[in-house]
């Protein structure tokens, strides 16, 4: 009489339930994806494989929320320090051009008309793109750091080249035969300033007449916008270098 061995059976048992456990185990973990619509494209995206909201309730909105981040004396102090930048380095540039004259004109004797209109040039123009950048990136004061910096270095240059509406005679009173010196670099800060203006007034005419649906839309985004704005600035330097502007007042 043949007798089966159960024992052999009930032992592989084991082993098959781990062997399938470890196969299931080895199985590459499902991703969590979604088909959505990104900046006119359809992509697959991933979303959160939690079945529950992570963020607590709350009855408070979105204002409510601002509001408690707000600080109030944060931005006092950061307005004063703005005033100071726009008035303290024009005041003293005024200063210096009234009771050093002889050092300024000097301190510029080696360097030509064109570049110092460029560097007052260029002061001005990143004024005021870290000015815009600090309303793109709020959440940053990096920005609005910069732009302090910026401002008053810009507003030292004005003060010394005396920079008022028709500059010309005041920078010839005072510096005389080198009066090209100066008015270049109020040449090149009223280039930027008009260059600026034309850029926004022609970025708000995109805004307005360009349809959400036209291919011209693309003009309207950041790193667009960015890069029309230096073209509009470089023609105006460009202007001012090559017209003759330097050599008329």
């Amino acid at each position: 009489m043949a007798m089966t061995d159960d024992s052999t059976d009930t032992d592989h048992e084991p082993s098959k339930n781990s062997s399938q456990k470890a196969a299931l185990s080895e199985k590459p973990e499902k991703r969590n994806e979604a088909v959505e619509i990104v900046e006119g494209k359809v992509e697959k995206v991933s979303v959160s494989k939690h079945p529950e909201a992570s963020i607590p309730k709350t009855e408070l909105s979105l204002a409510d929320i601002k509001r408690s981040q707000f600080r109030p004396i944060r931005w006092v102090v950061y307005l004063v320090i703005l005033l100071i930048a726009i008035i303290g380095p024009y005041w003293i540039g005024r200063v210096f051009a009234v009771k050093h004259t002889a050092q300024i004109i000097k301190l510029l004797s080696p360097f030509a008309p064109q570049g110092v209109a460029l560097v007052s040039w260029a002061v001005t123009v990143f004024a005021l793109a870290t000015f815009a950048l600090s309303f793109v990136e709020a959440h940053s004061w990096l920005w609005r750091n910069l732009f302090l910096l910026l401002l008053a270095f810009e507003q030292l240059i004005a003060g010394v080249s005396l920079l008022k509406f028709k500059f010309w005679f005041s920078t010839y009173v005072m510096y005389g035969s080198s009066s090209a010196l100066p008015n270049a670099a109020n040449l090149g800060i009223i280039a930027a300033l008009v260059a600026a203006g034309v850029y926004a007034i022609l970025f708000v005419g995109l805004l307005i007449g360009i349809k959400k649906n036209s291919p011209l839309n693309v003009l309207t985004r950041s790193w667009a916008s960015f890069l029309m704005y230096f073209v509009i600035e470089g023609i105006a330097l460009l202007t001012v270098l090559f017209s003759g502007l330097l050599t008329a007042v």
